[in-house]
């Protein structure tokens, strides 16, 4: 069973940074393109930044130049730098492979403040 666990949401003021982390674990994310998204309220979930297994990356245009998406194979986790946070960022936070989704998990709620 394949599973998503995202940590390092929080409370954060405008400008300030987190770190998001996704522990995957029952499935290799060493060969997928793994990818972070965010599900505003009423909304489908909308990409926000994905990463190759060689390391090639895609953004989305709101959050160029402010977030960089990582990967550690060895460690089977995926991870998103977010700097200078804005409250338009407020929402929960979701990783998955991006071209065949497992079960998604729980998220990470990012809360910015004004």
């Amino acid at each position: 069973q394949v599973q998503l666990v995202e940590s390092g949401g929080g409370l954060v003021q405008l400008g300030g940074s987190l770190r998001l982390s996704c522990a995957v674990s029952g499935k290799t994310i060493q060969f997928y393109t793994m990818g972070w998204y965010r599900r505003p309220p009423g909304s489908q979930r909308i990409m926000v930044a994905d990463i190759r297994n060689n390391g090639e990356t895609n953004y989305a245009d709101f959050v160029k130049g402010r977030f960089t998406i990582s990967r550690d194979n060895a460690k089977n986790t995926v991870f998103l730098q977010m700097d200078n946070l804005r409250p338009e960022d407020t929402d929960v936070y979701y990783c998955n492979y991006k071209s065949s989704p497992e079960s998604w998990g729980q998220g990470t709620q990012v809360t910015v403040s004004s």
